[in-house]
């Protein structure tokens, strides 16, 4: 029995289960046949904490069910290993540097100018939403990521306040590793790069695309270049990133609490969301 017990758990952990009513209790306690047409069966996914009823119909309806179940799409993943070692490294990066550095950094500015500080990035870096948005397409978007750059640059002193949100002007992001996946550019392997974290070979290409755009990167020979240099344009990303850090703090500790194995964890993360982002 033991024995038996022990078998049934692990289907049940590891596996589809599925059970299926051939009989139901009347009113009297007693057993009817049911129907086969009204029959019903109950696949169980504990894996994933799922319950589906399956209507058994026909054939057709039976493969339409099982289609539902097909698993996500396998993310390659040749460089696991060195994923792994950079992964651990982002994290102690975070935790021992970066965190400290956003917490005394919170200290010291008050929320409001951080707040400011924010909106300021995401007013100046309009060129990159605005190219994808009109490379997807999405000329109702670009129209709105135009306005919004209008106005909060003008009325919102230079961006650092929000004010198109008034108008119902919302920010519409998109990036270039987005508009390569609009054309049917796969992910391709995924890679952690240092620092920034989970990417994607076609993410990493996009990066590189947003970067010659983007008023903050010193890359390309464009007029409105703020940075002169590398140097420079590590120096004022690396205020992007405390001052943005500083306003999500314990966010990433909360993530990681859900993670038994961190790599794989924030690894699928970062492909959901991208997956998302690109649907959208």
């Amino acid at each position: 029995m033991k024995s038996f017990i022990i078998f049934l758990f692990i289907i049940v952990t590891f596996n589809a289960c599925s059970v299926t009513n051939h009989y139901k209790v009347t009113s009297d306690l007693k057993f009817e046949a049911i129907p086969e047409d009204q029959r019903v069966t109950y696949v169980y996914f504990s894996k994933d904490k799922f319950v589906k009823v399956k209507e058994e119909n026909n054939s057709n309806d039976k493969q339409d069910f099982l289609s539902e179940f097909k698993e996500e799409k396998e993310i390659s993943d040749p460089f696991e290993s060195y994923n792994r070692v950079m992964t651990t490294f982002n994290d102690k990066l975070y935790t021992n540097v970066l965190n400290p550095t956003a917490r005394v950094y919170a200290d010291v500015i008050p929320e409001n100018a951080r707040v400011g500080i924010s909106n300021f990035f995401e007013n100046i870096t309009f060129p990159i939403r605005f190219l994808n948005n009109i490379l997807q397409f999405k000329f109702d978007y670009a129209a709105e990521e135009t306005g919004r750059f209008l106005i909060n640059s003008t009325v919102g002193v230079l961006g650092f306040m929000d004010i198109a949100k008034d108008y119902n002007l919302n920010k519409r992001d998109e990036d270039f590793g987005q508009t390569l996946a609009y054309y049917g550019f796969g992910s391709g392997s995924h890679i952690v790069l240092p620092i920034y974290g989970p990417s994607n070979f076609r993410d990493i290409v996009g990066l590189v695309a947003d970067g010659y755009v983007s008023p903050i990167d010193s890359s390309g020979d464009l007029k409105y270049k703020i940075p002169e240099n590398i140097g420079q344009t590590f120096a004022i990303k690396s205020v992007n990133v405390v001052n943005s850090t500083s306003l999500t703090l314990g966010q990433y500790e909360n993530l990681k609490e859900d993670a038994i194995d961190l790599y794989p964890f924030l690894r699928d993360v970062y492909n959901q969301n991208r997956e998302k982002q690109i649907k959208e």
